[in-house]
């Protein structure tokens, strides 16, 4: 398989599958392909080929980067009704972006081998923005083989870009540790601004004054304003959905139980994003939560 220019089949147009996909399109050949038609113009508009499933665009390809949701969405992807599996070349390279879980890669790396298919575990962290200007933080576990055929897409696409071990599944197991991290600090943000509210104190001039000092954080800083917006405006434009901070601290509970270890501040945030989730709050912005925390506003 040629690794300077490689073919790619795009799949998934969400939220980081389309800048991802529309990056990688002013480089390289890239095929998209997503069930909303909307999602799939825009990647045509930045230069991309728009298929017209899933198994058109991988056919042939050499790189299938995928963009889902869960474990189950990757299952169905590649072995579902019009799965790509099958139409994907011998020594082709699934590349999966998304955070599903060191168990479920792994169980799909080992099905891929026996197809004569390579994974490679990537999971993206960084945000569209990042997305779509190549400098995401992505997390690898590859084997020597599988690194190699897919370091080009990879090196494209990242900004740190870290190989974390030899394996599937190494790449999430710190993307896990990352999720740990991301939850928490977005759910003590979500409290420390109700906090300030309820303390009558102007929530701009607080969030200032936090990124001034000890207390500032990458997520403070992010999340900081659309949190002023779904606690005083009703709403905060969607860029990560508490449902994903769901899977994601479940996730992260998950891995902790099977390694034997207490993580009591992750398992406090998981309920908290679950709260949000059963106050139908699921598809809102993670930001968001605050009003979890604080729902008069």
């Amino acid at each position: 398989m040629p690794t300077d220019r490689p073919v790619i089949a795009a799949l998934g147009l969400g939220a980081m599958g389309l800048p991802m996909a529309t990056h990688l399109a002013r480089t390289f050949e890239v095929r998209a392909f997503d069930i909303a038609s909307q999602r799939a113009q825009l990647a045509a508009d930045a230069g991309a080929s728009v298929a017209a499933s899933a198994q058109e665009a991988a056919t042939g390809a050499d790189v299938a980067l995928v963009a889902v949701r869960n474990q189950a969405q990757l299952e169905n992807l590649l072995w579902g009704d019009g799965g790509i599996a099958g139409v994907l070349p011998r020594g082709a390279v699934v590349l999966v972006t998304s955070t599903v879980g060191i168990a479920a890669v792994t169980a799909v790396a080992e099905r891929l081998t026996e197809e004569g298919l390579h994974l490679v575990d990537a999971p993206v962290s960084g945000g569209p923005v990042r997305a779509g200007n190549g400098t995401l933080l992505v997390t690898v576990g590859a084997t020597d083989e599988a690194w190699a055929l897919a370091e080009p897409v990879l090196t494209a696409l990242a900004d740190p870009l870290k190989r974390m071990g030899s394996k599937p599944g190494d790449g999430q197991a710190m993307k896990t540790v990352n999720q740990l991290l991301c939850g928490v600090h977005i759910a003590a943000a979500g409290e420390a601004m109700a906090l300030a509210g309820r303390l009558g104190l102007d929530k701009a001039a607080v969030l200032e004054t936090l990124m001034g000092g000890a207390a500032a954080s990458f997520m403070l800083g992010d999340r900081g304003p659309r949190m002023l917006q779904a606690y005083d405006e009703g709403g905060a434009e969607v860029k990560s959905r508490i449902d994903i901070f769901v899977k994601d601290m479940g996730i992260v509970n998950t891995a902790a139980r099977a390694a034997g270890l207490a993580t009591p501040v992750a398992s406090a945030a998981e309920q908290l994003y679950l709260l949000g989730l059963a106050q139908g709050k699921g598809a809102q912005d993670d930001s968001s939560i605050i009003t979890v925390v604080a729902p008069e506003g």
